[in-house]
């Protein structure tokens, strides 16, 4: 095995904006192993600390399951949120293993969790203890209703969240198809939100020199991106519903059928209204249709209007046309298409690495470049695969070791 620097030194990862950071991460699941991966791209240490049993719930979630030769299987789940992380395992119910946790700690920058409300502080880290172990330390709690409140104690899962928060009302075919999002969203907002505090709480650090806990939860996050349909509801007294594939706001907006399949346009202005009819052969002053307003009144005329002419013509030529005259549009890929895409893989979006057991494989990568202002990329371009279980265990040995 590959020997690796003790936890406190820089990352062996090639330099990013994080190098040098020590983040410990007792998550779980989807929402705190993606926010403690983003970090990772950005060039943190992060030391996923697992059960030595069976690990992280993901790396049982399937299929599907990729195995090679007689090596044990792994979930194309677990690979989705662990790359760039290195792997211990700790019994956080066995004293030694506790204090090899604690140790850690006291080196470390960052700690995220996302037990439920209570558990950390029975397993003998509460805040308190945490402070006394490392004051500078950044701890991220995410939680899936909340730290507090009447409804505390529940237990965050993704779908459930996005029922609860609202998120599916909003989401399907209308108001009697209700459907959840096709990515588990609450868990991934949560963990982006995670991120986003963590890096406003190591800014706070520099001038206070004291870590501080930052919290967040599944309900928070989905409530945190009602955008439009929030203010519907707190301004103007509106509950919004399913609307399918057209905007309930906007209109021309929205997903319709072709010759041969199927685009997607968005006529977000009023001088894009006037490129689209003009382009089409149409009358931008037909009565019920001047204004966005009126549109979005009579959707359903406009909508059967604009797709009298696209059934006319095939996708590509509609999106050459639509080109042309500069309205937005584009057509539904499916996801192997996206990851074949020349442009998705133009922006750095799929990464070659190499898994110990499953040898070179590609995942998705990174959303975020970072560039010189003299236009010099300085983006990570070199990453590591997600770890199997233990692959990393000789940094607790060492720690035990120094403790």
């Amino acid at each position: 095995m590959t020997e690796h620097p003790h936890p406190t030194s820089p990352s062996p990862a090639p330099a990013g904006p994080l190098d040098g950071l020590v983040v410990v991460d007792l998550t779980r699941a989807l929402a705190g192993p993606h926010a403690a991966m983003m970090l990772g791209d950005l060039g943190a240490d992060v030391i996923k600390v697992e059960h030595p049993h069976g690990g992280d719930d993901t790396r049982g979630w399937g299929p599907p399951f990729v195995q090679t030769n007689s090596a044990p299987r792994e979930s194309t789940y677990f690979l989705c949120a662990n790359r760039n992380k290195r792997s211990v395992t700790l019994d956080l119910k066995d004293d030694d293993d506790k204090g090899a946790l604690s140790a850690l700690l006291a080196r470390a920058d960052v700690l995220m969790e996302n037990f439920r409300p209570g558990v950390l502080d029975r397993l003998g880290f509460s805040h308190q203890r945490l402070d006394e172990l490392n004051p500078r330390l950044v701890v991220l709690s995410i939680s899936g209703f909340g730290h507090d409140g009447p409804e505390a104690g529940r237990a965050g899962y993704d779908q459930i969240a996005q029922g609860e928060a609202g998120l599916m009302s909003v989401t399907g075919s209308g108001p009697d198809d209700l459907q959840r999002v096709g990515v588990p969203i609450a868990d991934l907002l949560a963990g982006m939100y995670g991120a986003f505090g963590v890096l406003a709480a190591l800014q706070e650090r520099e001038r206070t020199g004291r870590g501080q806990v930052v919290r967040s939860s599944l309900l928070a996050a989905v409530v945190g991106v009602h955008a439009f349909q929030g203010t519907k509801w707190t301004v103007a007294g509106q509950t919004g519903e399913a609307t399918g594939n057209h905007h309930p706001s906007i209109c021309p907006y929205g997903l319709f059928d072709t010759a041969d399949g199927a685009v997607q346009i968005a006529v977000g202005s009023e001088g894009l209204w006037q490129r689209f009819c003009t382009g089409f052969a149409l009358d931008a002053a037909t009565p019920g249709m001047e204004s966005n307003p009126e549109r979005v009144a009579n959707q359903k005329r406009v909508n059967e209007l604009v797709q009298s002419v696209f059934t006319l013509r095939t996708t590509d030529e509609l999106l050459e046309m639509l080109d042309r005259i500069g309205v937005p549009a584009g057509r539904i890929r499916s996801i192997r298409e996206v990851y074949e895409w020349e442009q998705t893989r133009s922006q750095g979006l799929v990464i070659g690495v190499e898994h110990d057991t499953l040898g070179s494989i590609e995942l998705p990568g990174p959303p975020l470049r970072f560039f010189d202002p003299d236009g010099a990329e300085r983006t990570r371009r070199s990453h590591t695969a997600p770890p199997v279980l233990g692959a990393d265990n000789h940094l607790i040995d060492a720690l035990r070791v120094r403790s």
